[in-house]
This record gives structure tokens, C-alpha cells and sequence, in this order.
């Protein structure tokens, strides 16, 4: 977001930076950036509004006829979108985000956007500028709750690839999100060089663009990249050298399933440095562990650090296996007051 790669761009031309410039990284720095981006590219997304004046905004959402989403125009560490109930709760969560400043400077501005239902994915996608391989479609699991109930995170488990996006679906994704994308972006003058991760609602009238992230996406990325067989570092390379339009994607028949183990509390205020205990899993029998909100101690212990703690993830021949592998991953992880979600991928399952 910084800006590394034009660093290294102008002073190290010869040391290949996989990312973004710092251009490019407002497609995920600024929602209204990005919304605004959509927008003059024609690339479906929601109806939406951009704020920077609270009265302004308050006002908005006593004339709006459809229900909302409140989104942090900042980066709020996957905390910063906010689905209101009804318009009381709307009204509390701009006050927070605006006049209490929950988020800090990213609350300066907000999208309220229209609410959008469907099935919800995720498309990592590598990208040298100008063409554009896909990983498999993943499925996130945004709420803290089982049956996706109470407030949104990070990402609580994600699997991939989602049975509820057809090979059609995918095919109007690329041409009518993605490719636009990319192409928009190289427009303007700032082509987009590494992964970008595209969050995308199934309407009832076709894909719609959630958001835009710069980077591998998480938890997205350790069910995605497991099932990845083509040489990472071949792709990443082949992006930064604009060499990706001779690259193939070859990725495995496999499923895979990540579930997250956050800490008690998460997404609110939750303790850090509480003693865990991790057995190691077999990467043979396609299963792993991903460390996230982890340390160790001075004396080798190994402590909780952060609000999502630690992933399992794993591989199998059908998506119910990769699921059941996933959770026996949980179960060698222990801390006090360890949370996650049982239900992960039932949606597919059912």
C-alpha cells in the first residue's frame, strides 16, 4: 500500500517485486476508490453512495428505499463493513464508524451501499498487467457465528472450489468483471501486477464485485493455493516480467477446506499471550496448520497474538472429506477459550 514496489521499481529495477503499485492498491485501500472505479468501467457492483459529511450521510439513510451495507472507506482489519439490521441499527453503526471514529481515519469517509443477496464467492486471480489466470472459486465465511449470525470478521473458513458457481457463471465472471478489470486498470494508467482477489455476490441478476483486495486473499488463499500444482514462484515471476500469457494454471481435482480458530472474544476485544498447544499434522495426508495470531515466548511457548489465531486446512478426493479432515486439524489445537465455526461448507454439503 506503501508504495514498495515504485521503490524498487526507480532505484532496483533488477529485484521483481509481486504486488501492486501503490496506484493500483487503492482498488483495496479505498473503497470509494474503487467504487468509483466500477463505476466509470461498467463493471457490476452494487447501487451506492460515498460520504464524507456525517449529517450528509445520516440524512441518506432516512431517504433510501433498499436495506444497506455501511463500509469503512479505509482499511479496518476486516472489520470495517458493517450489515445493519434496520435503519436504528444502520443510524448506530454510522455514528461509530463516523462520529465515534471506531475505525480511526478510515471511518473519515464511508460507501453506503444497496444490500445484495446471493451466494457469496471469492476469484484469486494472477495478473502481470495484462492477462489474467484464475484460481479455483472459493466460498469465505464472513460471520463470527454458525448459520452466519452475529457481527462480521475477517473470514472464519473458506473452501474451494464452490459447486454454487457454474462453469458459465465463471465465464461471465472473466468476461465481465475480471478482464474489464484489468483492462480498466491498464487504462488508467496503472496496470495491476500480482494477485488480485475480486469478492463477488451470485444475484439473482448476475455477478456483482463486493470488493477488491490486493493481495492473496485470507483464509481464501490456504484453500486455493493447496490445490494450486503449476510452480508459484514460476507464476509469480511470470507476472512481474509480463511473461503470464505463457503460463497455465494445472490445479488438482482435489477440495479443500480451511476452518479458522479465533480467540475468545474475536471480533471484540479478546485476550493475547494465552499458552496454546499444536500438533503437527502430516502434510502427506494433505492436511496443515497456518499460523496467523501466533508468538513464542522466551521460553518457547508458543501464545496467542491476535484475534484469528491459527487455520487448519486440508485436501481430499471429495469436498466432505477435505471438510472432515479440516476439523480433525482443529481438534489438535488447544487454548483456553478457543472459538470456531462447526458449519463450514454445509451450504455446499446440503
Amino acid at each position: 500500500m506503501a508504495g514498495i514496489t515504485d521503490y524498487f521499481d526507480e532505484h532496483a529495477p533488477a529485484i521483481m517485486v509481486f504486488g501492486p503499485s501503490k496506484a493500483a492498491a487503492q482498488m483495496e485501500g479505498s473503497k470509494t476508490f474503487s467504487k468509483d472505479f466500477m463505476k466509470q468501467h461498467n463493471i457490476p457492483t452494487a447501487a451506492y453512495e460515498n460520504f464524507t459529511d456525517y449529517g450528509a450521510a445520516r440524512n441518506y439513510l432516512d431517504v433510501v428505499a433498499h436495506h444497506v451495507v455501511i463500509k469503512a472507506d479505509g482499511l479496518a482489519a476486516g472489520k470495517g463493513v458493517i450489515i445493519p439490521k434496520d435503519n436504528r441499527e444502520a443510524r448506530h453503526a454510522l455514528e461509530s464508524i463516523m462520529a465515534d471514529h471506531e475505525f480511526g481515519d478510515a471511518g473519515n469517509s464511508v460507501v453506503i451501499e444497496e444490500f445484495l443477496e446471493g451466494d457469496e464467492i471469492s476469484i484469486l486471480s494472477f495478473s502481470d498487467g495484462r492477462t489474467i489466470l484464475s484460481l479455483p472459486p472459493a466460498q469465505d465465511h464472513k460471520r463470527i457465528g454458525d448459520g452466519d449470525t452475529g457481527p462480521n470478521t475477517g473470514g472464519m473458513g473458506t473452501y474451494a472450489p464452490t459447486p454454487l458457481v457454474t462453469k458459465d457463471q465463471l465465464e461471465e465472471i472473466d468476461r465481465t468483471i475480471l478482464r474489464p478489470t484489468i483492462q480498466g486498470m491498464a487504462a488508467e494508467g496503472f496496470p495491476f501486477r500480482g494477485c488480485l482477489f475480486t469478492g463477488l455476490m451470485m444475484t439473482k441478476n448476475g455477478p456483482k464485485v463486493l470488493e477488491y483486495n490486493v493481495r492473496f486473499g485470507d483464509p481464501e488463499s490456504q484453500s486455493c493455493l493447496p490445490l494450486l500444482q503449476s510452480d508459484l514462484a514460476e507464476l509469480m515471476q511470470a507476472c512481474c516480467a509480463g511473461t503470464l500469457s505463457s503460463k497455465r494454471l494445472s490445479i488438482s481435482h482435489q477440495s479443500a477446506c480451511t476452518v479458522v480458530v479465533a480467540a475468545g472474544g474475536y471480533p471484540g476485544s479478546y485476550a493475547k499471550g494465552t499458552p496454546m498447544k499444536v500438533q503437527a499434522p502430516k502434510e502427506e495426508d494433505g492436511m496443515y496448520v497456518f499460523h496467523a495470531g501466533t508468538s513464542k515466548g522466551e521460553d518457547g511457548q508458543l501464545k496467542t497474538s491476535g484475534g484469528r489465531v491459527i487455520a487448519a486446512t486440508a485436501t481430499g478426493e471429495t469436498l466432505k472429506e477435505a471438510v472432515e479432515k479440516a476439523y480433525r486439524g482443529v481438534g489438535m489445537i488447544e487454548f483456553e477459550g478457543m472459538q470456531y465455526r462447526k458449519d463450514i461448507a454445509q451450504r455446499a454439503l446440503r
